[in-house]
């Protein structure tokens, strides 16, 4: 049953991974004093939601104090995995809103039964995360320690190297 929850005084608010480089997976993870969620999402969309943060610091008042980036709180139980990411401020309350949906994931098959499915759309759960500004730059930070404990790029298409990188535009 999907399930709304708000977090609007978060105590923790972490990136991370679990395992080696090329075979890692990520997650994000937010919760306070009554609950904490354990969300999977791919590398991408930790690096594309740092950079956004990082964007919405240059905007905001420069944060008031300086907290160190979170880790990972185990266990991790997958609560669900990440679909759509957005950002939003609230500028009365100097904070950040960060909203998370989980990805419904639908068999090809219905495909064919697509207006169908918009008028019986399932949707998932979802997160909403009231963060100051500290707490985003602390998330920036450690999301870009994560990226950097990555495989380097390809110079040339930029996907991961690992050694044996078969890259596309030498073909």
């Amino acid at each position: 049953m999907p399930e709304t929850y708000d977090i609007r005084e978060p105590n923790l608010l972490a990136a991370g991974a679990i395992g080696e480089p090329g075979s890692r997976v990520f997650y994000i993870q937010a919760g306070d004093e009554h609950r904490r969620l354990s969300l999977k999402l791919e590398k991408q969309q930790v690096v594309a939601l740092a950079q956004f943060l990082r964007g919405v610091l240059e905007d905001l008042p420069s944060p008031t104090g300086e907290l160190p980036p979170a880790d990972l709180v185990e266990p991790i139980e997958v609560d669900w995995i990440v679909g759509q990411i957005a950002v939003g401020v609230d500028e009365a309350d100097a904070e950040i809103v960060l909203m998370v949906e989980e990805l419904v994931p639908f068999d090809d098959d219905d495909l064919d039964e697509l207006p169908e499915l918009f008028d019986d759309v399932s949707t998932g759960s979802s997160l909403r995360v009231h963060i100051d500004p500290a707490r985003a730059a602390s998330f920036v930070a450690k999301a870009d320690a994560l990226v950097a404990k990555s495989r380097p790029p390809c110079r040339l298409c930029g996907q991961p190297e690992d050694g044996g990188h078969a890259c596309p535009r030498l073909n």
